[in-house]
């Protein structure tokens, strides 16, 4: 069995340490706590098979629809950090996928949320780099997934 490794990814990593792998995951945390939808664009398979299935958005296939939910997330008016930690990386020749936790935050104004989510990424091989197809991400504890839910869409209590 693989120790899961503690050290957390947070896309503020120099490539030189890193394995493949550990590289795609980089590049997603960086394009995300960086609000960079190009970079984001980059990391995914840019296809109507990918899907990603989050706490806010539900589930969105395609990359049209996966692209609108980093969109808003990007231009909204709040800040969300997560990094990736507790996670272990399996490999193949044409498939990656990590399972981990998210730790971090939203703010927004006066609220301020410390995020804990169970995720699992997948990565596919193509044109020579991993590119992501599918992301699931899950909070487990259901008064924090309540209140995380009702800061975003601004519900009242």
């Amino acid at each position: 069995m693989t120790s899961p490794i503690q050290v957390p990814v947070t896309g503020g990593e120099t490539s030189g340490a890193i394995s493949n792998g550990q590289k795609a995951l980089v590049e997603f945390y960086r394009a995300f706590n960086h609000r960079d939808l190009i970079a984001m664009e980059q990391n995914w398979l840019c296809t109507d098979e990918v899907v990603m299935n989050n706490p806010l958005g539900g589930v969105r296939r395609g990359w049209p629809a996966i692209r609108d939910t980093y969109a808003r997330i990007f231009h909204g008016p709040a800040t969300v950090y997560v990094e990736f930690y507790d996670y272990t990386l399996h490999e193949t020749p044409e498939l990656l996928y990590a399972v981990g936790r998210e730790r971090g935050f939203f703010h927004l104004e006066d609220t301020r949320i410390e995020l804990a989510i169970r995720t699992s990424r997948i990565f596919r091989e193509h044109a020579g780099r991993w590119r992501q197809v599918h992301h699931h991400g899950s909070i487990e504890d259901p008064a924090l997934l309540d209140r995380y839910q009702r800061a975003v869409m601004g519900r009242s209590g």
